[in-house]
């Protein structure tokens, strides 16, 4: 992959008719030089995909976590700690959809979203959310605060 360039340009200042006046009193063309550190964006998020495989660390990615519901039972629950999560700054989506838990995992999980937070009836009652990350690791039910923690560790670089 190539990512930075330095170029020099011939052409551009001719198109423009760029000049100087050189030591010996004639008009000369500049030769230009052109930088791009990055190259063009596209090809740097095309590096940063490809080096990453589409899993972004939880500072870069997109959505970076997840509330699913189990029913409809929590609905208010899952708008709930999505809030809480807004208003901390983290960027989240909450998954409400009339679907089966195992069809809303496989569809995170394929946008590759760094957290997933599950919301059923235990993690009502209990005032927790059950959570996995990324790589399909099993967190365990956790109080929204421990896991707040946990993002703001895995953010501190």
């Amino acid at each position: 992959w190539q990512c930075s360039t330095i170029q020099l340009d011939f052409n551009l200042p001719q198109r423009f008719d760029m000049n100087y006046i050189g030591n010996d009193g004639q008009k000369h063309h500049p030769i230009m030089i052109h930088r791009a550190l990055l190259g063009s964006i596209e090809r740097f998020f095309g590096i940063l995909i490809e080096h990453f495989e589409g899993k972004f660390p939880l500072w870069l990615a997109p959505n970076q976590v997840s509330i699913l519901s189990i029913g409809d039972s929590q609905g208010d629950y899952g708008e709930f700690l999505y809030d809480k999560l807004k208003k901390e700054g983290f960027r989240v989506e909450l998954d409400l959809r009339n679907e089966k838990i195992g069809s809303k995992i496989r569809d995170h999980t394929l946008k590759k979203v760094p957290y997933l937070i599950i919301v059923g009836d235990k993690e009502v009652e209990s005032n927790n959310l059950s959570v996995r990350s990324q790589n399909g690791k099993d967190l365990g039910q956790m109080s929204l605060d421990v896991f707040l923690e946990i993002l703001r560790k895995e953010l501190i670089i």
